[in-house]
């Protein structure tokens, strides 16, 4: 039976230059924030590139991580928003995610119809999602793909709980109108036909 150490054990054993250690923390992460940067760029090979440069950057300033009551975790996160902010004013447009990338069957009984209404669905949800601003998307990816709790959102935006609660409700509001926009069909486009 193998022993699960601890992150604060891997973290001093790769400050002080064990890669096997750091190699740990990666095996721990590396799905998570994956995802975490495939949901805000849309892109499966972008996704890859960004992943494996927060763990390069990480590995590089591993030694001035300080352990203040954040998670290992948090810090994750904020390199990997750091990158994808820095992606994005790079190309300076937003992309969308390829339906093919995202949409799986869930179930082998389902109907073409049924799929492809799902598929519209999530593609008219992801659609309104990318029209946020980052920092929503970045609270929607946490809460619904990640699971984390509101503290823990707090943690990696570096807001309170009660700010994060409350940016939370007006991001659903927001993600609504969104929504609302992409289903109605923009009459000026019909008149100036």
């Amino acid at each position: 039976m193998t022993e699960i150490i601890e992150d604060s054990k891997l973290i001093e054993l790769a400050t002080n230059g064990e890669s096997e250690a750091f190699g740990d923390l990666y095996d721990r992460y590396v799905k998570r924030i994956y995802n975490y940067i495939y949901y805000r760029t849309g892109n499966v090979n972008e996704a890859e590139d960004l992943t494996a440069r927060v763990f390069q950057r990480a590995f590089r300033h591993i030694q001035n991580y300080n352990q203040r009551g954040v998670p290992f975790s948090a810090w994750l996160y904020r390199i990997a928003h750091n990158l994808v902010a820095n992606w994005y004013r790079d190309r300076s447009r937003k992309k969308e995610v390829a339906l093919n990338d995202h949409i799986e069957s869930t179930t082998h009984f389902d109907f073409p119809e049924n799929r492809l209404e799902k598929n519209e669905e999530t593609a008219k949800l992801l659609k309104a999602i990318r029209r946020l601003p980052a920092e929503r998307q970045q609270l929607i990816i946490l809460k619904f793909v990640e699971g984390l709790s509101n503290s823990d959102i707090g943690v990696i935006m570096r807001r309170s709980e009660g700010a994060i609660k409350s940016l939370y409700h007006r991001t659903l509001q927001s993600l609504r109108n969104e929504v609302e926009k992409i289903e109605k069909p923009d009459m000026k486009n019909y008149k100036n036909r």
